[in-house]
């Protein structure tokens, strides 16, 4: 039987930049043509597409991405795991899982030599959402902040905010199994709060819609904190300035409070820079990371976090959304906190 090789594929395109909060209407699913595969290429069918916070800083124009921002009438891009449908090159062939960076789209062309185009993965190791999700970015994000950033130490007392998110799953089961004391978390909402307790390693957690996060550390963690890792940025990062004790280390990994979530309770833009005298006071080091600088850590990171997975002893949690066509519900749905672990479009074999 011949195989016909696709001459298109549907894409998700940005229609406009949102003039506010994101709408579905901003988006739109179009069929583009796909180019001929060339000498070390590889034609990848995708079966899961990572859908991510910092997406949204890269609808904007005014906002400096670490990346590049997306462009009306374009393909929106992103982390993806897909398999291998035709190759020309010799080390990846046919029936490869690989993770590569052209998601939003049914297939891809990819260069296989290139480090952020294609990433083999086995399959036997772990499910393959997984490998976007506690295996992936996402796992080697927290545990990068936590163990270079943060410098988690035996015993700290650690606060994570947006503790129910991918990131946040993962660094509350890593810092435990670091060392950490006590582990303590904010999410939106008491359902969200009883699982981090009861799924991923917390010892308390507190719903940042209903008390101040500032009157919640004081309870969940009334001798302080040791280690704040950062997702949300507003009114949780001025509150752990005040929770941290002398020395206190701050991983600032993403500022969601900027864009999406309930922007009255996490607080947007508005919160006093003179929160700031606290690190001043207390000797804080607060650092900003973009994980793929670290990527030496990555074969320290996949070993450890394979091992724990496979002894059981972390839990890896999605959030799937079906079909390319629901992916821009996908991620207004993460925006307003609609996901526990890692967010996922699944898309159709």
């Amino acid at each position: 039987m011949t195989t016909v090789t696709p001459r298109s594929t549907r894409v998700v395109t940005l229609v406009r930049r949102p003039d506010g909060e994101p709408r579905t209407s901003d988006f739109a699913v179009e069929e583009r043509p796909l180019p001929s595969l060339a000498e070390g290429q590889l034609l990848v069918r995708n079966l899961y597409m990572s859908v991510d916070p910092s997406m949204r800083g890269r609808l904007e124009s005014t906002e400096k991405h670490y990346t590049h921002n997306f462009t009306p009438g374009s393909p929106l891009d992103g982390r993806a795991l897909g398999v291998v449908e035709e190759s020309r090159c010799a080390s990846v062939p046919p029936g490869s899982y690989v993770r590569h960076q052209l998601g939003w789209r049914e297939r891809a062309v990819l260069d296989a030599a290139d480090t952020d185009g294609a990433d083999r993965i086995d399959p036997r190791l772990a499910p393959l959402p997984t490998w976007l999700g506690l295996l992936g970015q996402t796992g080697f994000t927290a545990y990068v902040g936590l163990t270079r950033i943060a410098t988690l130490r035996p015993g700290d007392t650690v606060f994570v905010s947006a503790a129910a998110g991918a990131v946040g799953t993962a660094a509350g089961q890593f810092a435990r199994l670091l060392g950490a004391d006590r582990v303590v978390g904010t999410a939106g909402g008491p359902d969200k709060c009883a699982l981090l307790v009861k799924e991923f390693g917390y010892d308390a957690a507190a719903d940042h819609r209903a008390e101040p996060v500032r009157d919640a550390l004081a309870r969940i963690a009334p001798d302080g904190i040791d280690v704040y890792f950062d997702n949300v940025g507003g009114e949780q990062l001025a509150a752990a300035l005040h929770a941290l004790r002398t020395g206190g280390r701050v991983a600032l990994c993403g500022m969601m409070s900027q864009f999406g979530g309930d922007r009255r309770t996490e607080g947007r833009r508005t919160v006093d820079i003179n929160h700031l005298i606290q690190a001043v006071l207390k000797r804080l080091t607060l650092c900003g990371f973009i994980v793929r600088d670290h990527d030496d850590l990555r074969p320290e990171f996949e070993h450890r976090v394979a091992g724990w997975l496979a002894e059981g002893r972390v839990t890896a949690r999605e959030t799937v959304v079906e079909g390319l066509e629901n992916a821009a519900g996908a991620l207004l749905s993460l925006l307003s906190g609609g996901n526990v672990g890692k967010m996922l479009v699944r898309l159709d074999d």
